[in-house]
């Protein structure tokens, strides 16, 4: 599935559009990365713990929304971004969204 942040494809043509989809995902924080995050915070550095949840909670949003997409019977998304908000203390949601379009 064709995914772009803009509103249109040079050279393709929308001939549908099904709305808005999107996906969403919330991760919570794992103790023993708050003590491995709390660590490298002294001596400074990517906390590949987090990092790695981050990665793994956005490609779930994604997928998720393009699933949504495709139930609409969509063959692209246009307009796509991405969203983080704090949930709670340690928990964060992803939200990906974007218009659900068919392509000529």
């Amino acid at each position: 599935m064709l995914i772009t942040t803009t509103d249109t494809i040079p050279g393709r043509e929308v001939v549908e559009t099904f709305g808005m989809v999107r996906g969403s995902t919330v991760r919570a924080k794992h103790i023993g990365t708050d003590i491995v995050a709390s660590l490298r915070n002294l001596v400074g550095g990517e906390i590949t713990g987090y990092s790695s949840l981050l990665a793994g909670a956005r490609e779930q949003a994604i997928d998720r929304m393009k699933d949504e997409a495709r139930s609409r019977g969509a063959d692209a998304l246009i307009g796509f971004r991405m969203e983080t908000s704090t949930i709670m203390g340690g928990a964060s949601e992803i939200l990906a969204y974007g218009t659900a379009v068919r392509l000529k």
